[in-house]
């Protein structure tokens, strides 16, 4: 949906907040709405939409470049709790790992220690296409260096799947992208997700007395974020 204005956009993005955001009450148990990090799978092509995740609170570390072409490997076992038997694979690359089986940080540490540049970790409920999970400290004591992304089971899941139809060891990505300069043509989402595309319009930064239009973009799932160790 595209509005020229930013008082409709922000009136329609009102509405549409009161209608998929939780309760108070939940929001009192500690759920909240948090920013979001983008990634675009490039291939395989039939999965070719911007997925999006969450940074682990309190642990791991930050992109500083931008990876235009980079590997998605997904770790075998999918866990990666121990030692990975495409550990090789894995370097200089980044890893898609299922949650479970031991902490979201001792999944970092380990895909760390085989060379990746950062660990995504899907959900192991590939229904969830909502619910994030805001991973964090597990108590050990333990650091990570790189970035670690949760990602919605359901994303996960289609993107496994799609590697497991056209026979292939890995997807590969652009990482992080910035939605903002995407023009809206070429925005593609996955289907299963709502999102709200509007522009406002501001003041020019410049001495201009123009006005200028920037993007905003608002992802419209019933999307909360849960607290969790692993």
């Amino acid at each position: 949906m595209l509005a020229s204005h930013g008082e409709p956009c922000l009136a329609m993005l009102a509405l549409l907040l009161l209608l998929l955001l939780p309760e108070p009450s939940l929001l009192a148990k500690g759920i909240r709405v948090q920013e979001y990090l983008y990634f675009q799978v490039l291939s395989p092509v039939d999965i070719r939409y911007i997925f999006t995740t969450t940074p682990a609170k309190d642990f791991g570390g930050v992109f500083n470049q931008r990876y235009d072409q980079i590997h998605l490997v997904p770790a075998d076992p999918p866990e990666a709790c121990g030692e990975l038997a495409n550990g090789a694979f894995i370097q200089g690359q980044i890893a898609l790992v299922e949650r479970g089986g031991c902490s979201f940080l001792s999944k970092t540490r380990i895909i760390q220690e085989h060379g990746g540049h950062a660990v995504i970790i899907t959900d192991n409920a590939s229904e969830n296409d909502s619910f994030y999970v805001e991973m964090i400290q597990d108590n050990s004591g333990r650091t990570a260096d790189i970035p670690a992304l949760f990602l919605l089971g359901r994303d996960g899941f289609m993107i496994q799947r799609s590697l497991e139809q056209h026979g292939l060891p890995w997807a590969v990505i652009s990482i992080p992208v910035n939605v903002s300069s995407i023009p809206t043509f070429e925005l593609r989402q996955p289907p299963w997700t709502f999102w709200v595309r509007c522009f406002r319009t501001r003041k020019s930064a410049e001495s201009d007395p123009e006005r200028s239009e920037t993007l905003v973009v608002w992802k419209l799932t019933e999307s909360h974020i849960l607290y969790g160790l692993k």
